[in-house]
């Protein structure tokens, strides 16, 4: 009869047939997974911010870099903890997010409107933001045109060490769902990399038929 061990012994045996050390990467998992919870429970959005805070609770110490996951694994651990504890809430919440998402990008479509972040790629939880990335002439424009809509706002600061930070970061509520503006110069546009989509893009995430379970 074929044997099935348990999955922490596969873990292990895995990770030691291909030179990794168990300890490092069963620590790297209960990071993961600790930071997604935090990331779904408690609202935090940065995943740099979340897996340092679980690795301190874990009593991981600063130099033991080697234990952090990747974004990508804490993502993982993230759409794991939403389908067994927020199965029924997600697909409304996401659904709700993307519709709003829409609606504010049609409004701000003279400034070049990508939705980003965890609306886009499906794990907005309790606590998401509508994330837009704009490329404006100029991030007063922005200002601007909100001001004009009485539409209020407020700035988030800018980390500037980072090279391909944005100019500015508005916060809102649009559809009493928090949003994040984040103002690009319009050349960077064509430059930036990260997953994003066009309005039309996001129309037809909502058109589609939910994912079967």
């Amino acid at each position: 009869m074929r044997r099935i061990l348990p999955e922490g012994i596969l873990l292990s045996f895995f990770m030691t047939e291909h030179g990794f050390p168990p300890r490092g990467a069963q620590r790297r998992r209960e990071i993961a997974a600790l930071a997604a919870r935090m990331m779904a429970e408690d609202g935090i959005d940065d995943f740099g911010f979340a897996k340092r805070k679980a690795a301190r609770q874990l009593g991981a110490t600063e130099g033991s870099s080697e234990f952090l996951p990747t974004n990508a694994e804490i993502e993982t651990e993230l759409r794991r903890w939403q389908t067994l504890y927020q199965s029924e809430e997600l697909p409304e919440r996401l659904a709700d997010m993307r519709g709003a998402a829409a609606g504010l990008m049609r409004l701000l479509d003279g400034f070049r409107p990508y939705l980003t972040g965890s609306a886009l790629d499906g794990t907005a939880g309790r606590y998401a933001e509508i994330e837009l990335d704009l490329f404006p002439e100029s991030a007063k424009d922005v200002e601007i045109f909100l001001l004009d809509n009485a539409l209020a706002f407020e700035h988030r600061e800018t980390r500037k060490t980072l090279h391909d930070a944005p100019e500015e970061v508005l916060l809102m509520e649009w559809e009493d769902i928090p949003a994040r503006l984040s103002i690009y110069p319009a050349p960077a546009e064509r430059s930036r990399r990260q997953a994003r989509a066009r309005l039309a893009q996001v129309e037809a995430l909502i058109a589609a038929p939910p994912a079967s379970s």
